[in-house]
């Protein structure tokens, strides 16, 4: 739908028999139906309810488009949709305006349900699923405003604390830690009727299923959080490596044994002097020991044409950006005349996210 993969998960089918299942009696207690009527009436609600999500989840992909942003799919679940998109927007604004729409749509999608309550005859199956279509949207509608992520509300939390204070890593840290307050409530009104003395096997069921989502989803945007600080931390000029440059025809063990070559990323150039290549660290330690004096560095160096070629000043998500997309075990960092000031490791920069990780 709008050039976006829509994809229905197999856990749908299991809400939408539950959802029946729930209903069938409400259906049978309003409408005065018998089965299998009241199994077909609730398990229509449960389609249109479906639809309901899917307009939610089309509003937020549209809404990315016109930012220019890729969408990748639209799935819908067990309790919702997520609608996935191929990066994030870097400006809180589009962020946010992405996110509202959401619950906006839902409240909307449940306003028109509500008109189409007051114009249906009483008593009947159109006023009966209006009625329950109305009060489903609103809840998620609002539920979805809740400032607690990975709810919508969740988002536009980030979004503000973000536009506010320019660090995105914080403002996904109060919406997460908002979001795991958030699930400990469901659980605890999910547990409700039971300390009561009224337990209600599906409202504890469904409740701890939502708690347990937002709780799980929320700890994965801390860690995400701790993800977007380490990268934001990133810069080529810190994580580069030194250069030693050699001729081609330098026999590896010699190469390996030069002053600063320890440390320094070795760089292979041609009879002209100018550059041929970069030895690579996995392949120079794949040359066993004795016959690295007969062998040439230029045969365990990715060729300079095959290299990818970085600015200096590349930084956070840039950095990464261009990582990803020239996947390569060493890139040559050079400016626009050809200057090489060093060549920066994959690994290097791996082992970096790692320990910016385990600090956040």
């Amino acid at each position: 739908m709008f050039g976006v993969p829509l994809r229905l998960s197999s856990s749908w089918f299991l809400g939408a028999a539950i959802i029946a299942w729930v209903f069938a009696p409400v259906v049978e207690r309003w409408l005065l139906l018998d089965p299998p009527w009241t199994w077909v009436v609730g398990a229509s609600f449960a389609v249109l309810l479906g639809l309901s999500v899917l307009a939610h989840e089309m509003a937020h992909a549209i809404m990315a488009q016109r930012f220019g942003l890729e969408v990748r799919s639209m799935t819908i679940h067990l309790i919702g949709g997520v609608t996935a998109m191929e990066a994030e927007t870097r400006r809180p604004w589009v962020d946010f305006t992405v996110a509202v729409v959401g619950p906006l749509t839902s409240l909307v999608v449940g306003g028109v349900a509500w008109l189409g309550y007051l114009v249906a005859p009483s008593g009947t199956v159109f006023s009966f699923v209006t009625f329950q279509l109305m009060a489903a949207n609103l809840i998620v509608g609002l539920l979805n405003l809740v400032p607690a992520l990975p709810l919508d509300g969740g988002r536009l939390l980030r979004d503000v604390v973000w536009a506010a204070s320019g660090r995105e890593y914080l403002g996904t840290v109060v919406a997460g830690w908002t979001g795991r307050g958030f699930a400990v409530v469901v659980a605890f009104f999910a547990f409700l009727p039971v300390m009561l003395g009224r337990p209600d096997v599906v409202w504890l069921a469904w409740g701890l299923l939502l708690a347990g989502f937002i709780w799980f989803e929320a700890s994965r945007s801390l860690k995400f959080a701790g993800m977007t600080r380490a990268i934001a931390r990133l810069t080529v000029a810190d994580l580069m490596r030194p250069v030693v440059f050699v001729p081609h025809d330098t026999p590896l063990a010699s190469a390996l044994t030069l002053p600063g070559a320890r440390d320094a990323a070795v760089v292979v150039t041609d009879a002209h002097g100018s550059v041929a290549g970069v030895v690579r660290p996995e392949s120079a330690a794949a040359v066993p020991a004795e016959r690295q004096p007969w062998v040439p560095v230029s045969s365990v160096a990715a060729s300079a044409t095959d290299a990818v070629r970085l600015a200096p000043q590349l930084e956070g998500h840039d950095l990464v950006a261009a990582l990803t997309s020239h996947p390569s075990p060493v890139h040559i960092v050079e400016d626009d005349e050809g200057t090489v000031y060093g060549v920066l490791v994959t690994a290097d920069v791996e082992e970096a996210l790692s320990a910016g990780r385990r600090r956040a």
